[in-house]
């Protein structure tokens, strides 16, 4: 039981550590928003994994394979994606920009809720994710470990405690970060630097 639990959370945290385009977006979301809408947020990438280990230790090998020869047009899939997120991030802090020096109405706040059903669908269209969780899926059943509903249920619960954990450093990063670039310019810059990293990160994915 404790090895199912161990082995899900070090899958969530393999998954979760690498700084990629979800992590650089939380950090920017977490210096620009409330602590409840980053939060949400982080508990949204970590519901996919969480969702995503079971799918894979419930998959094994077959899903592997398919995820394989898949990845090619599951890549421009989630090219595409962190393109659109990118510029609409940068599209709102350029309002939010100019907001604060009085050139525009205020644009509707984002929610907590808004914000999980936003980054569950970003982390959704990863196929890097589900690929990294069938591949610990495979090495599980090569040792002999079962795939009872305790031990999938505690493999899940380890990857979603892990990576919800590596998640919310993320965004408590951005919101001291945030504290630091209090002003306009500085909350501008931040958000730049989120959109170029995504931008940067789905040329990435289709060089590879």
């Amino acid at each position: 039981m404790i090895s199912d639990f161990a082995s899900g959370a070090l899958a969530g945290l393999a998954v979760a550590m690498p700084i990629g385009a979800i992590g650089a977006y939380l950090v920017a979301l977490g210096a620009r928003e409330r602590v409840a809408v980053a939060a949400a947020a982080a508990l949204g990438v970590a519901s996919v994994d969480g969702g995503y280990a079971v799918i894979a230790v419930l998959g094994g090998v077959g899903l592997q394979i398919a995820l394989r020869e898949a990845a090619g047009w599951l890549d421009w899939v989630a090219a595409t994606v962190l393109v659109v997120v990118a510029a609409r991030t940068m599209w709102l802090a350029v309002r939010r920009y100019r907001r604060s020096s009085g050139g525009i109405r205020q644009s509707r706040e984002l929610t907590p809720a808004r914000a999980y059903l936003s980054l569950l669908a970003l982390t959704a269209v990863n196929p890097a994710t589900l690929i990294t969780f069938a591949a610990v899926a495979v090495g599980r059943s090569s040792t002999g470990d079962g795939s009872t509903p305790l031990s999938v249920a505690l493999f899940a619960i380890g990857a979603f405690a892990a990576s919800a954990l590596w998640q919310l450093l993320l965004t408590g990063g951005g919101n001291v970060l945030g504290r630091l670039f209090t002003g306009r310019r500085g909350q501008l810059a931040v958000s730049a630097c989120s959109a170029l990293i995504m931008v940067c990160l789905s040329v990435g994915l289709l060089l590879r």
